[in-house]
């Protein structure tokens, strides 16, 4: 075989690829050939939103942090014995917890108790912001996300039924957990808090990311939810949707005590 001649590229390379820095140089080349190819081609998350908020409203979330949430959380956000850390959690966590009056908590106990909000809007994405800034995140959903009005409800009641009614009752009424904890009713709850909650689960609630349930998975979810509260009656009085307990007490009280009453009222009457 002819050798290359020392003039050549190919030459060139021969030569070099014996320098004891060639493996080093390789290996960066590899590694930021990688990095480019995963830059121009991973998918989006929605962590990363296409503008970011200003240094004003993220220093606005700090200041607005550190007059009510560091007490429990840390002046960082890194976290106490009294409350979590922070750091990771996105501004879909804040978003939900303070925009639902779970936060800031109004004791300690087995479960945040939901209270009038506290914060108007603009304090809110501030300090979502702020707890965004610190490190990635899920981000709020924005309004394409939100948008159910095309999803499959029947679709969404199946994925409902397979994941969340063993805890918030076939209907979405809420039901009692181990501990003194609870699955809070999901009757009224906007569609941007129920969004959030697949996405970030709060307390006892598990995390569905979209990789266990895609954005449309969560939109056929919320179709569902809308959809049985707006569901006519038409056998008479719900009993409040919470299932046989409610249903077993009527039959109780109101069938075996009008059957009771019943013949009592005959025996009397053939005295």
């Amino acid at each position: 075989m002819r050798r290359p001649r020392f003039g050549s590229p190919v030459g060139w390379l021969s030569r070099r690829r014996r320098h004891r820095l060639a493996p080093v140089v390789l290996l960066m080349v590899a590694l930021g050939g990688t990095g480019a190819a995963y830059s121009a081609f991973a998918p989006t998350t929605g962590a990363q939103a296409a503008t970011g908020p200003s240094a004003a409203t993220v220093e606005e979330g700090r200041q607005l942090f550190l007059r009510n949430c560091s007490s429990c959380h840390g002046l960082n956000a890194e976290g106490t014995a009294d409350g979590p850390s922070l750091i990771g959690v996105g501004a879909a966590s804040v978003d939900f917890q303070v925009g639902t009056g779970r936060m800031p908590a109004r004791q300690l106990g087995p479960q945040v108790e939901q209270k009038p909000v506290e914060f108007n809007d603009e304090q809110i994405e501030a300090m979502a912001a702020y707890i965004a800034s610190l490190a990635p995140g899920p981000a709020v959903p924005d309004a394409e996300q939100l948008d159910y009005s095309d999803a499959d409800a029947a679709e969404g009641g199946s994925i409902y039924r397979t994941n969340c009614a063993m805890c918030h009752n076939y209907a979405g009424t809420g039901g009692a957990l181990t501990g003194g904890k609870y699955a809070p009713a999901l009757r009224g709850v906007e569609p941007k808090h129920i969004y959030e909650a697949m996405l970030t689960g709060p307390q006892s609630m598990p995390v569905f990311n979209d990789n266990n349930l895609t954005p449309e998975d969560k939109q056929d979810v919320i179709a569902f939810l809308k959809a049985t509260e707006e569901e006519p009656a038409p056998g008479g009085s719900t009993l409040g949707k919470v299932g046989p307990v409610s249903e077993g007490a009527v039959g109780w009280l109101v069938g075996l005590g009008g059957l009771i009453a019943c013949a009592v009222w005959l025996g009397a009457k053939a005295r």
